[in-house]
């Protein structure tokens, strides 16, 4: 007969884990009921099948709300720290995802908040093992943190100029054609600049038919800015990665970060450091 503590730890493995069989045969079911409670969930909201199927729908949600409940109730079990676990990211979107259905007995209208368990399909990437990733992550993750300053000043001017053209506008076009404040003016000019164009707010007179004008060329001539920044970034970045993996046989560098011998002369190299790769916080 096993004991609580053996107990804790085959749930856990199976709960938590994904390198064993079972675990991974749990997140494939758990993602399945997580997917089929949004879909019932998405379907209560149509008129038409919420009436003929009200109770049918009732039942799915309050059979996976007892499920996830049951679920929730093991990981803390389970979980060698379960402060921790509760009080996490994925701690917080499990209970998210039972709470509506009981707080819809207080409040019918809470029970579409479980569209929030859409989230826990977050859970998949840990069964696609995306970890394997995690060293092009961090060099992308490292060249956003390295062009942050650059990034900044950019949306600082983007900001200034949309100022300056929805003020313009404000004065130009004024509140008969729906220019009625200069912050809805800024709206209209951050939608015109990014080129977006809702259209719920156009301009009528010539003036502010020319300042539009103005303002889609700008927007085209600043779109490829960021873009151009963390390119630039990214390619130091990976130059950079290359360069610290050097040969202890010919001291030679350039080599693939993922490389296990030496292009130059066939010698096996070093393991790499991850101290610094894994740990992008570094970099602040």
């Amino acid at each position: 007969m096993d004991t609580p503590e053996n107990l804790k730890e085959k749930l856990y493995s199976v709960i938590f884990g994904t390198d064993t069989p079972a675990g991974k045969r749990f997140d494939i079911l758990l993602i399945t009921a997580i997917l089929i409670s949004v879909v019932a969930v998405i379907l209560e909201s149509i008129e038409t099948i919420e009436s003929q199927y009200a109770f049918q729908l009732h039942t799915i949600e309050w059979f996976f709300t007892i499920l996830f409940t049951i679920e929730y109730g093991l990981r803390l079990y389970c979980s060698p720290n379960p402060r921790g676990y509760a009080t996490s990211f994925y701690g917080l979107i499990d209970l998210l995802a039972v709470l509506p259905t009981y707080l819809s007995l207080i409040i019918p209208s809470t029970n579409l908040l479980l569209i929030i368990r859409l989230f826990r399909v977050l859970r998949i990437f840990r069964v696609l093992k995306l970890l394997q990733y995690t060293g092009e992550a961090n060099i992308l993750w490292r060249s956003l943190i390295r062009s942050r300053r650059k990034i900044f000043i950019f949306l600082f001017s983007v900001l200034i100029i949309v100022t300056i053209f929805g003020s313009l506008m404000y004065i130009i076009e004024g509140p008969i054609f729906g220019f009625t404040s200069i912050p809805r003016s800024i709206y209209w000019a951050i939608v015109t600049v990014t080129t977006v164009g809702y259209g719920d707010i156009t301009p009528h007179t010539v003036f502010g038919q020319a300042i539009a004008a103005m303002a889609m060329l700008t927007g085209y001539a600043i779109i490829a800015v960021p873009t151009g920044i963390i390119s630039a970034e990214l390619i130091n970045e990976i130059n950079r990665d290359r360069l610290t993996l050097r040969c202890s046989n010919c001291e030679r560098s350039g080599h693939e970060s993922d490389a296990n011998f030496c292009k130059h002369c066939g010698a096996e190299l070093p393991e790499r450091n991850e101290s610094d790769t894994n740990h992008p916080e570094k970099l602040f």
